[in-house]
Protein backbone atom coordinates (compact mmCIF):
# COMPACT_ATOMS: atom_id res chain seq x y z
CA UNK A 1 0.00 0.00 0.00
CA UNK A 2 2.91 2.30 0.82
CA UNK A 3 4.29 1.68 -2.66
CA UNK A 4 0.91 2.51 -4.19
CA UNK A 5 0.58 5.82 -2.32
CA UNK A 6 4.17 6.78 -3.13
CA UNK A 7 3.59 5.96 -6.78
CA UNK A 8 0.46 8.10 -6.83
CA UNK A 9 2.30 11.05 -5.25
CA UNK A 10 5.19 10.73 -7.70
CA UNK A 11 2.85 10.49 -10.65
CA UNK A 12 0.99 13.56 -9.47
CA UNK A 13 4.23 15.45 -8.97
CA UNK A 14 5.47 14.50 -12.40
CA UNK A 15 2.13 15.50 -13.88
CA UNK A 16 2.30 18.89 -12.25
CA UNK A 17 5.89 19.28 -13.29
CA UNK A 18 5.00 18.36 -16.85
CA UNK A 19 2.20 20.96 -16.91
CA UNK A 20 4.45 23.66 -15.50
CA UNK A 21 7.21 22.76 -17.92
CA UNK A 22 4.86 22.98 -20.90
CA UNK A 23 3.63 26.50 -20.11
CA UNK A 24 5.26 29.19 -22.23
CA UNK A 25 6.43 32.45 -20.63
CA UNK A 26 7.47 35.64 -22.43
CA UNK A 27 9.31 38.52 -20.82
CA UNK A 28 8.19 41.99 -21.89
CA UNK A 29 9.06 45.67 -21.54
CA UNK A 30 7.23 48.82 -22.65
CA UNK A 31 8.61 52.07 -24.07
CA UNK A 32 6.78 54.57 -21.87
CA UNK A 33 6.18 54.98 -18.11
CA UNK A 34 3.25 53.17 -16.55
CA UNK A 35 1.42 56.45 -15.92
CA UNK A 36 0.85 56.99 -19.65
CA UNK A 37 -2.44 55.86 -21.21
CA UNK A 38 -0.66 53.90 -23.93
CA UNK A 39 1.27 51.81 -21.41
CA UNK A 40 -1.95 51.19 -19.51
CA UNK A 41 -3.44 49.87 -22.75
CA UNK A 42 -0.53 47.48 -23.21
CA UNK A 43 -0.82 46.25 -19.63
CA UNK A 44 -4.52 45.58 -20.25
CA UNK A 45 -3.46 43.42 -23.19
CA UNK A 46 -1.04 41.56 -20.92
CA UNK A 47 -3.82 40.93 -18.39
CA UNK A 48 -6.06 39.60 -21.17
CA UNK A 49 -3.36 37.21 -22.39
CA UNK A 50 -2.59 35.98 -18.89
CA UNK A 51 -6.28 35.32 -18.23
CA UNK A 52 -6.90 33.58 -21.56
CA UNK A 53 -3.57 31.75 -21.48
CA UNK A 54 -3.64 30.41 -17.93
CA UNK A 55 -1.62 27.21 -17.87
CA UNK A 56 -0.59 27.72 -21.52
CA UNK A 57 1.16 31.06 -21.95
CA UNK A 58 1.94 34.01 -19.69
CA UNK A 59 3.58 37.40 -20.20
CA UNK A 60 5.93 38.59 -17.48
CA UNK A 61 6.37 42.38 -17.61
CA UNK A 62 9.86 43.49 -16.57
CA UNK A 63 9.14 47.24 -16.64
CA UNK A 64 9.52 50.21 -18.95
CA UNK A 65 12.32 52.59 -19.91
CA UNK A 66 13.80 52.28 -16.43
CA UNK A 67 14.49 48.59 -17.19
CA UNK A 68 15.76 49.01 -20.77
CA UNK A 69 16.11 52.42 -22.41
CA UNK A 70 13.23 53.16 -24.76
CA UNK A 71 15.47 53.48 -27.81
CA UNK A 72 17.41 50.32 -26.92
CA UNK A 73 14.30 48.16 -26.56
CA UNK A 74 13.90 47.23 -30.27
CA UNK A 75 17.48 45.92 -30.38
CA UNK A 76 16.92 44.12 -27.08
CA UNK A 77 13.95 42.15 -28.43
CA UNK A 78 15.70 41.46 -31.73
CA UNK A 79 18.73 40.13 -29.85
CA UNK A 80 16.64 38.01 -27.47
CA UNK A 81 17.47 39.95 -24.29
CA UNK A 82 13.70 40.31 -23.82
CA UNK A 83 10.98 38.41 -25.66
CA UNK A 84 8.42 41.15 -26.29
CA UNK A 85 8.38 44.94 -26.57
CA UNK A 86 5.54 47.46 -26.87
CA UNK A 87 6.93 50.48 -28.69
CA UNK A 88 6.39 52.94 -31.53
CA UNK A 89 7.68 51.67 -34.86
CA UNK A 90 9.43 55.02 -35.20
CA UNK A 91 11.88 53.96 -32.50
CA UNK A 92 13.38 51.47 -34.97
CA UNK A 93 12.52 53.28 -38.20
CA UNK A 94 16.14 53.25 -39.38
CA UNK A 95 15.96 49.47 -39.67
CA UNK A 96 12.35 49.34 -40.85
CA UNK A 97 11.27 52.55 -42.62
CA UNK A 98 8.06 50.86 -43.77
CA UNK A 99 6.60 51.83 -40.39
CA UNK A 100 6.03 55.29 -41.95
CA UNK A 101 3.06 53.79 -43.78
CA UNK A 102 1.43 53.53 -40.35
CA UNK A 103 2.57 57.00 -39.26
CA UNK A 104 0.93 58.60 -42.31
CA UNK A 105 -2.10 56.31 -42.22
CA UNK A 106 -5.70 57.51 -42.02
CA UNK A 107 -6.96 54.00 -41.26
CA UNK A 108 -7.17 52.04 -38.02
CA UNK A 109 -5.63 48.67 -37.19
CA UNK A 110 -9.06 47.09 -37.59
CA UNK A 111 -9.13 48.11 -41.26
CA UNK A 112 -5.50 47.22 -42.01
CA UNK A 113 -5.91 43.85 -40.32
CA UNK A 114 -8.79 43.16 -42.70
CA UNK A 115 -7.16 44.45 -45.90
CA UNK A 116 -3.81 42.70 -45.44
CA UNK A 117 -1.77 45.73 -44.41
CA UNK A 118 -0.88 44.36 -40.97
CA UNK A 119 0.05 41.00 -42.50
CA UNK A 120 2.47 42.75 -44.86
CA UNK A 121 4.01 44.75 -42.00
CA UNK A 122 4.44 41.49 -40.08
CA UNK A 123 6.13 39.86 -43.07
CA UNK A 124 8.55 42.80 -43.42
CA UNK A 125 9.39 42.67 -39.69
CA UNK A 126 10.19 38.99 -39.96
CA UNK A 127 12.36 39.39 -43.06
CA UNK A 128 14.24 42.55 -42.05
CA UNK A 129 14.54 42.28 -38.28
CA UNK A 130 13.76 38.75 -37.18
CA UNK A 131 10.68 39.97 -35.32
CA UNK A 132 7.07 38.90 -35.22
CA UNK A 133 4.74 41.93 -35.49
CA UNK A 134 1.93 40.81 -33.21
CA UNK A 135 -0.40 43.78 -33.38
CA UNK A 136 -0.87 47.49 -34.03
CA UNK A 137 -2.39 48.80 -30.79
CA UNK A 138 -4.00 52.14 -29.96
CA UNK A 139 -4.50 53.18 -33.57
CA UNK A 140 -6.96 55.82 -34.72
CA UNK A 141 -5.38 58.47 -32.51
CA UNK A 142 -3.68 61.32 -34.34
CA UNK A 143 -1.27 64.11 -33.42
CA UNK A 144 -1.49 67.84 -32.84
CA UNK A 145 1.01 70.60 -32.40
CA UNK A 146 0.82 72.05 -28.88
CA UNK A 147 2.39 75.40 -27.93
CA UNK A 148 3.05 77.53 -24.87
CA UNK A 149 2.44 80.81 -26.71
CA UNK A 150 -0.31 81.75 -29.14
CA UNK A 151 0.60 80.58 -32.67
CA UNK A 152 1.10 83.10 -35.47
CA UNK A 153 0.45 82.71 -39.18
CA UNK A 154 2.02 83.85 -42.45
CA UNK A 155 0.14 86.08 -44.90
CA UNK A 156 -0.99 83.01 -46.86
CA UNK A 157 -2.40 81.37 -43.70
CA UNK A 158 0.46 78.92 -43.18
CA UNK A 159 1.69 78.36 -39.66
CA UNK A 160 4.73 80.47 -38.74
CA UNK A 161 7.48 78.69 -36.81
CA UNK A 162 9.73 81.74 -36.47
CA UNK A 163 11.17 81.83 -32.97
CA UNK A 164 9.51 78.60 -31.86
CA UNK A 165 11.65 76.16 -29.88
CA UNK A 166 10.01 73.01 -31.19
CA UNK A 167 10.61 69.64 -29.64
CA UNK A 168 10.96 66.97 -32.28
CA UNK A 169 11.53 63.25 -32.57
CA UNK A 170 11.72 60.56 -35.21
CA UNK A 171 7.96 60.41 -35.73
CA UNK A 172 7.43 63.83 -37.23
CA UNK A 173 10.79 65.43 -37.96
CA UNK A 174 10.45 65.06 -41.73
CA UNK A 175 7.25 67.10 -41.58
CA UNK A 176 8.58 69.63 -39.06
CA UNK A 177 11.87 70.31 -40.83
CA UNK A 178 11.10 69.84 -44.52
CA UNK A 179 7.70 71.52 -44.67
CA UNK A 180 7.42 73.76 -41.62
CA UNK A 181 11.11 74.65 -41.83
CA UNK A 182 11.51 74.35 -38.08
CA UNK A 183 14.78 73.83 -36.24
CA UNK A 184 13.84 71.01 -33.89
CA UNK A 185 15.29 69.96 -30.57
CA UNK A 186 15.18 66.17 -30.31
CA UNK A 187 14.14 64.98 -26.86
CA UNK A 188 12.73 61.69 -25.54
CA UNK A 189 9.27 61.80 -24.01
CA UNK A 190 10.66 61.42 -20.50
CA UNK A 191 12.67 64.66 -20.82
CA UNK A 192 9.94 66.93 -22.20
CA UNK A 193 8.34 67.99 -18.90
CA UNK A 194 11.64 69.34 -17.58
CA UNK A 195 12.40 70.99 -20.95
CA UNK A 196 9.04 72.80 -20.90
CA UNK A 197 9.54 73.79 -17.28
CA UNK A 198 12.97 75.31 -18.04
CA UNK A 199 11.89 76.91 -21.31
CA UNK A 200 14.24 74.75 -23.40
CA UNK A 201 11.26 74.06 -25.68
CA UNK A 202 7.96 75.89 -26.00
CA UNK A 203 6.14 73.68 -28.52
CA UNK A 204 5.86 69.98 -29.25
CA UNK A 205 4.01 67.47 -31.31
CA UNK A 206 2.04 64.93 -29.31
CA UNK A 207 -0.94 62.68 -29.70
CA UNK A 208 -4.49 63.77 -28.99
CA UNK A 209 -4.40 61.93 -25.67
CA UNK A 210 -1.84 61.63 -22.89
CA UNK A 211 -0.96 65.28 -22.40
CA UNK A 212 -2.64 65.31 -18.99
CA UNK A 213 -0.99 62.01 -17.99
CA UNK A 214 2.39 63.59 -18.72
CA UNK A 215 1.39 66.88 -17.03
CA UNK A 216 2.58 68.86 -20.05
CA UNK A 217 -0.69 70.80 -19.90
CA UNK A 218 0.85 72.67 -16.95
CA UNK A 219 2.86 74.59 -19.58
CA UNK A 220 1.15 74.14 -22.95
CA UNK A 221 -1.77 76.47 -23.63
CA UNK A 222 -2.69 76.05 -27.31
CA UNK A 223 -3.66 73.13 -29.52
CA UNK A 224 -3.25 73.66 -33.25
CA UNK A 225 -5.75 72.00 -35.56
CA UNK A 226 -6.02 70.04 -37.77
CA UNK A 227 -4.54 66.89 -36.30
CA UNK A 228 -2.26 64.77 -38.46
CA UNK A 229 -0.62 61.31 -38.57
CA UNK A 230 -1.52 58.23 -36.58
CA UNK A 231 0.13 56.51 -33.64
CA UNK A 232 2.34 53.58 -34.70
CA UNK A 233 2.47 51.70 -31.41
CA UNK A 234 2.78 47.97 -31.69
CA UNK A 235 3.93 44.76 -30.05
CA UNK A 236 6.98 43.03 -31.47
CA UNK A 237 8.20 39.58 -30.44
CA UNK A 238 11.56 37.90 -30.97
CA UNK A 239 10.91 35.60 -33.94
CA UNK A 240 12.93 32.68 -32.59
CA UNK A 241 10.97 32.89 -29.34
CA UNK A 242 7.68 33.14 -31.25
CA UNK A 243 8.46 30.03 -33.28
CA UNK A 244 9.42 28.12 -30.13
CA UNK A 245 5.98 28.64 -28.57
CA UNK A 246 3.33 25.96 -28.71
CA UNK A 247 0.70 26.34 -31.39
CA UNK A 248 -1.90 26.92 -28.68
CA UNK A 249 0.18 29.69 -27.12
CA UNK A 250 0.67 31.43 -30.48
CA UNK A 251 -3.05 31.22 -31.19
CA UNK A 252 -3.96 32.75 -27.82
CA UNK A 253 -1.45 35.59 -28.25
CA UNK A 254 -2.57 36.39 -31.78
CA UNK A 255 -6.30 36.16 -31.04
CA UNK A 256 -6.02 38.40 -27.98
CA UNK A 257 -3.88 40.88 -29.92
CA UNK A 258 -6.43 41.13 -32.73
CA UNK A 259 -9.21 41.71 -30.23
CA UNK A 260 -7.14 44.33 -28.41
CA UNK A 261 -6.58 46.16 -31.70
CA UNK A 262 -10.37 46.59 -31.84
CA UNK A 263 -10.85 47.30 -28.14
CA UNK A 264 -8.10 49.92 -27.99
CA UNK A 265 -9.54 51.93 -30.90
CA UNK A 266 -12.83 52.32 -29.05
CA UNK A 267 -11.23 52.94 -25.64
CA UNK A 268 -8.79 55.56 -26.85
CA UNK A 269 -11.39 57.40 -28.92
CA UNK A 270 -13.42 57.79 -25.73
CA UNK A 271 -10.27 58.84 -23.83
CA UNK A 272 -9.49 61.49 -26.46
CA UNK A 273 -12.93 63.04 -26.04
CA UNK A 274 -12.54 62.96 -22.26
CA UNK A 275 -9.08 64.56 -22.41
CA UNK A 276 -10.22 67.31 -24.77
CA UNK A 277 -13.05 68.22 -22.43
CA UNK A 278 -10.70 68.34 -19.46
CA UNK A 279 -8.15 70.43 -21.36
CA UNK A 280 -10.86 72.83 -22.52
CA UNK A 281 -12.07 73.19 -18.94
CA UNK A 282 -8.50 73.92 -17.88
CA UNK A 283 -8.19 76.79 -20.35
CA UNK A 284 -6.59 75.10 -23.37
CA UNK A 285 -7.30 77.20 -26.48
CA UNK A 286 -7.74 75.75 -29.97
CA UNK A 287 -6.33 77.54 -33.02
CA UNK A 288 -7.04 76.21 -36.51
CA UNK A 289 -5.49 76.49 -39.94
CA UNK A 290 -8.14 77.13 -42.56
CA UNK A 291 -8.77 76.59 -46.27
CA UNK A 292 -5.76 76.06 -48.54
CA UNK A 293 -3.34 76.42 -45.63
CA UNK A 294 -5.05 73.54 -43.85
CA UNK A 295 -4.93 71.40 -47.01
CA UNK A 296 -1.22 72.15 -47.52
CA UNK A 297 -0.47 71.31 -43.89
CA UNK A 298 -2.19 67.92 -44.02
CA UNK A 299 -0.76 67.02 -47.42
CA UNK A 300 2.76 67.90 -46.31
CA UNK A 301 2.53 65.82 -43.13
CA UNK A 302 1.58 62.79 -45.21
CA UNK A 303 3.78 63.31 -48.28
CA UNK A 304 7.00 64.29 -46.48
CA UNK A 305 6.64 61.14 -44.40
CA UNK A 306 6.09 59.02 -47.51
CA UNK A 307 9.15 60.60 -49.12
CA UNK A 308 11.24 59.67 -46.10
CA UNK A 309 9.93 56.11 -46.23
CA UNK A 310 10.64 55.68 -49.94
CA UNK A 311 14.16 57.11 -49.67
CA UNK A 312 15.13 54.88 -46.75
CA UNK A 313 13.54 51.82 -48.34
CA UNK A 314 15.54 52.40 -51.52
CA UNK A 315 18.78 52.29 -49.51
CA UNK A 316 18.03 48.76 -48.25
CA UNK A 317 19.07 45.70 -50.30
CA UNK A 318 15.40 44.64 -50.54
CA UNK A 319 14.56 47.97 -52.18
CA UNK A 320 11.31 49.93 -52.28
CA UNK A 321 9.17 47.39 -54.11
CA UNK A 322 6.53 47.38 -51.37
CA UNK A 323 6.15 51.17 -51.38
CA UNK A 324 3.01 51.47 -53.53
CA UNK A 325 1.38 48.48 -51.85
CA UNK A 326 1.98 49.93 -48.39
CA UNK A 327 0.46 53.26 -49.40
CA UNK A 328 -2.61 51.55 -50.84
CA UNK A 329 -3.13 49.43 -47.71
CA UNK A 330 -2.61 52.16 -45.11
CA UNK A 331 -4.10 55.22 -46.79
CA UNK A 332 -7.58 55.75 -48.17
CA UNK A 333 -7.92 59.10 -50.01
CA UNK A 334 -11.70 58.87 -49.68
CA UNK A 335 -11.35 59.29 -45.91
CA UNK A 336 -9.56 62.65 -46.11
Amino acid sequence: MKHTVLGTVLAGSLGLGGAAWSMDTLTAVHAFPTTLIYTKSFLEFVDKVNAAGEGVVQIEVRGGPEAIGMFQQPDAVRDGIVDMVYTPGSFYGGALPEKDAMVASNLTAVETRMNGGTELIDQIHQEKMGLKYLGWFDSGVSYNLWTVDEPTFEDDGDLSVAGIKLRGNAVYNAFFTEYLGAQVIDLPTTDVYAALERGVVDATGWTQIGLIDLKWNEFLNYRIEPSFFSTDLGVIVNLEKWESLSEEARTILQDVAIQHEKDSVAALTAKRDEDFKALDAGGMKVVSLEGDAKARYLAAAREKTWERMKGLMAEHPSGDGNYDTLISLFYDPAQD
